[in-house]
């Protein structure tokens, strides 16, 4: 099945029916008063989360979605019906933005989460509802109201714990083949990794995280160069970025501080905050470097990319120093999973 991640979509809620004027007319009963019945409400559109559900392929190519207009009232007291609501299924992480005005109409970040995206027009009020004492054959009525029409776009970020930055061919397909049970597509050539890939780290019994790997970026991706701007909304959610780098590139001209300097710097372009994300340099492919050179060449490294950074160094390929990092980046999740629940607890009191 193809990825897609994000779509555009009109929606449009039913109308309301309209209220009637009417007057009850039987043997014996000439003056019976008004009768006419209201109209019924149109139908509302939602959004609901499903986690059976990851990409937004539906809303692809089926682009308008029309919820069920109301009934109109009709005599003898009789209210018109309601129009169906209409649901609409979503991956979990899909958020609806509302083209016109750049609102953010919800963001579905757990399963089975509802929202209102578009609302039925009510149902017009039938004469009934007009009589008194002084006006006991009135002929008012009242037409439905319009449902709510919105243009929408629905962008999909996945829900992940860690996410791995790096250019094409750094090893991140490798890494996360080697620490889950995803199979990534691997091969010696660059983009490789076409859309975004999910994998389950279980270091423990009931010990677990998410990864996520992304399109490698290159120089310029945030003005749109390569795939992996495309994808970096993906990180978004995460609690901490893994940025791959590779220590022996088969190119000798090839600057490895350089290269990781500009995917920073593209970060930064692309979004302050994701930039300001806890973020480990992780430095992969060093069973291509000769032991007796490996500690100078990543010391290098690391003084390139900035001081204070928390660094390994490890070969996905054949697992070496993956358990390590695996290990690590669970009790640091462990972590911030117990500072945000000691925050919630002094907030709530």
């Amino acid at each position: 099945m193809k990825f897609f991640d994000e779509a555009k979509i009109e929606v449009i809620a039913g109308d309301g029916g309209n209220g009637v004027a009417s007057f009850r007319r039987e043997k014996f009963i000439p003056r019976g008063g008004p009768d006419g019945g209201d109209g019924g409400r149109g139908g509302s559109i939602w959004a609901i989360a499903d986690r059976n559900l990851n990409t937004l392929i539906d809303y692809r190519y089926t682009r308008i979605f029309r919820a069920q207009r109301g009934e109109n009232g009709r005599g003898s007291d009789c209210y018109g019906k309601a129009g169906d609501d209409m649901e609409l299924r979503v991956p979990v992480g899909t958020v609806f933005t509302d083209i016109g005005t750049g609102e953010v109409v919800c963001d579905l970040d757990i399963d089975g989460k509802r929202a209102l995206i578009a609302k039925g027009g009510h149902g017009g009020l039938g004469n009934l509802h007009f009589k008194s004492s002084t006006n006991r054959a009135p002929r008012q009525c009242t037409p439905g109201g319009e449902g709510e029409r919105r243009d929408l776009r629905l962008e999909l970020k996945v829900l992940a714990d860690v996410g791995l930055l790096g250019m094409p061919n750094a090893g991140k397909s490798t890494f996360i083949r080697s620490v889950s049970a995803a199979k990534p597509k691997v091969a010696d050539y660059p983009f490789t990794t076409l859309h975004p890939n999910l994998g389950v780290v279980r270091v423990d019994q009931n010990r677990s995280f998410v990864v996520a790997d992304i399109p490698g970026l290159i120089e310029g991706a945030a003005e749109g160069a390569g795939l992996g701007h495309q994808f970096l909304r993906h990180l978004q959610r995460t609690s901490l970025l893994l940025h791959l780098v590779d220590i022996a590139p088969f190119d000798p001209a090839i600057d490895a501080v350089r290269e990781a300097k500009a995917i920073v710097a593209e970060l930064r372009k692309y979004d302050a905050a994701l930039y300001e994300k806890p973020r480990w340099l992780v430095i992969n492919k060093i069973d291509l470097v000769p032991e007796d050179e490996r500690k100078a060449r990543i010391a290098a490294l690391v003084k390139g990319y900035g001081k204070g950074v928390r660094h390994f160094a490890i070969s996905a390929i054949d697992g070496g120093g993956c358990r390590e990092l695996t290990f690590a980046i669970m009790d640091y999740l462990e972590q911030q999973r117990e500072l945000r629940s000691d925050e919630n607890a002094d907030s709530a009191e």
